[in-house]
C-alpha cells in the first residue's frame, strides 16, 4: 500500500529537498501539489514546482496558490533562497501543464477523493490550506493527519525576534488553521525551529550532495547541489559559518516514518496583535490558558540518523 501524501509548499531549497525526498520513497504517492507564496513570489513557486515533478517523473497534479497573505502584504526571501527560489540553480524549461484549480480547491477535492487517507504537509505559509478551510469546514476530520513545518516555541525566531517565517508570512491564515484542527481526531504535528534547525548540513553533506550529482547525473541532484551552495553562502553571510540549516525534510521524514524524532503535546496559538511579537507561536508550557493540547510539537530531533536516511534515499533511487 502506498501513503497518499499532498504537499503545500513554497519552493525554496529546502521544500525542493523534501519533495525530491517523497518522490523517491516507494510507498509514498504524493497526490498533489500546491504552490504558495512565501520564500519567492507565487509564480517563481508555480514554475519551481512545476518543473521539480517533472524531472521528479511524478504525475501529481500541481496547482498554483493565493498570490499573498490573507490580510497583510507578501514578504519574500530571495536573500535566503534565490530571486528564482533555487538558489544558483537553473531549471530548464519545464512541458508540465498546471492544474487549473485553486490551489486550495486542490487540497478539498484530494481530501475528499480519499477520506481518512491523506496526509497533507505544510512547508511553506498557511494561506491555501485557510482558504481551503473556507470551502470544506471538515477537512481536519478528512485528512489522516497534517503536518507542519513553522514556528518556535521558547525558542528565538528566524524572521522577527521571537518569529519564524512560514508563520510570519501569513500569521492569520496559520492562527485560523491551528483553531481549525484543533477539532481533528489526530492532533497536527507541528515541527519549529528548535527541532528544524537540527538538520543541519554541513561541508561533508555539501560534497556528498555535489558528488550525487555528478556520479547520478539526475537534474534534480544537480539542482538541489547548487542551491545548496547558495544556501550556504546565505547562512554564512548571516553569521551563521558555512552550513545551512535544511528545515523542510525533517518533518516530511517524520510524517512518513515516525521515527527520527519524538513529540509532545501542547496547546499553542499564534500571536496576531504584538507590536513586537506579531507571527509568534506561543506554547502553553504551564497551561494557563486551560485549553487542551492542539499540537504534537516535534522534538529530540536524530539529526544524523534522519540526514543519513535523506541523503541515503536520494542515493539509493538515483545512483
Amino acid at each position: 500500500m502506498t501513503l497518499p501524501v499532498l504537499v503545500d509548499c513554497d519552493t525554496g531549497i529546502d521544500d525542493a529537498f523534501a519533495l525530491s525526498y517523497l518522490a523517491c520513497r516507494p510507498e509514498v504517492h504524493v497526490t498533489g501539489i500546491v504552490s504558495s507564496a512565501g520564500n519567492v513570489d507565487v509564480h517563481a513557486v508555480h514554475r519551481n514546482n512545476l518543473a521539480l515533478a517533472e524531472l521528479l517523473r511524478t504525475d501529481a497534479p500541481v496547482s498554483r496558490g493565493a498570490e499573498g497573505p490573507l490580510i497583510q502584504e507578501l514578504m519574500t526571501a530571495a536573500d535566503t533562497h534565490g530571486p528564482g527560489g533555487l538558489g544558483h540553480a537553473a531549471l530548464p524549461p519545464s512541458g508540465r501543464i498546471e492544474d487549473p484549480r485553486s490551489g486550495a480547491q486542490l487540497w478539498v477535492d484530494a481530501a475528499r477523493q480519499q477520506p481518512g487517507e491523506l496526509v497533507g504537509l505544510v512547508l511553506g505559509p498557511h494561506t491555501n490550506l485557510a482558504l481551503a478551510l473556507e470551502i470544506e469546514p471538515e477537512l481536519p476530520r478528512l485528512l489522516k493527519r497534517l503536518h507542519i513545518m513553522g514556528g518556535a516555541i521558547n525558542h528565538r525566531g528566524n524572521t522577527g525576534p521571537t518569529s519564524e517565517w512560514n508563520i510570519a508570512v501569513d500569521p492569520e491564515a496559520a492562527q485560523r488553521v491551528l483553531a481549525a484542527f484543533s477539532a481533528a481526531p489526530r492532533r497536527p504535528v507541528l515541527g519549529p525551529l528548535e527541532a528544524t534547525e537540527t538538520l543541519r548540513f554541513e561541508q561533508a553533506e555539501l560534497e556528498r550532495a555535489r558528488q550525487l550529482a555528478e556520479r547520478s547525473g539526475h537534474p534534480v541532484a544537480a539542482i538541489l547541489a547548487d542551491g545548496l551552495r547558495w544556501y550556504f553562502e546565505f547562512h554564512e553571510a548571516d553569521g551563521l559559518g558555512w552550513m545551512a540549516h535544511v528545515h523542510d525534510p525533517i518533518v516530511a521524514i517524520h510524517a512518513l516514518t515516525g521515527q527520527f524524532a519524538s513529540t509532545y503535546p501542547l496547546a499553542v496559538d499564534v500571536e496576531l496583535a504584538g507590536t513586537l511579537t506579531r507571527g509568534q507561536t506561543v506554547g502553553d508550557v504551564l497551561g494557563r490558558w486551560g485549553r487542551p493540547p492542539n499540537v504534537e510539537v516535534l522534538t529530540a530531533v536524530q539529526p544524523h540518523a534522519a540526514l543519513e536516511h535523506l541523503i541515503g534515499t536520494l542515493e539509493t533511487a538515483w545512483v
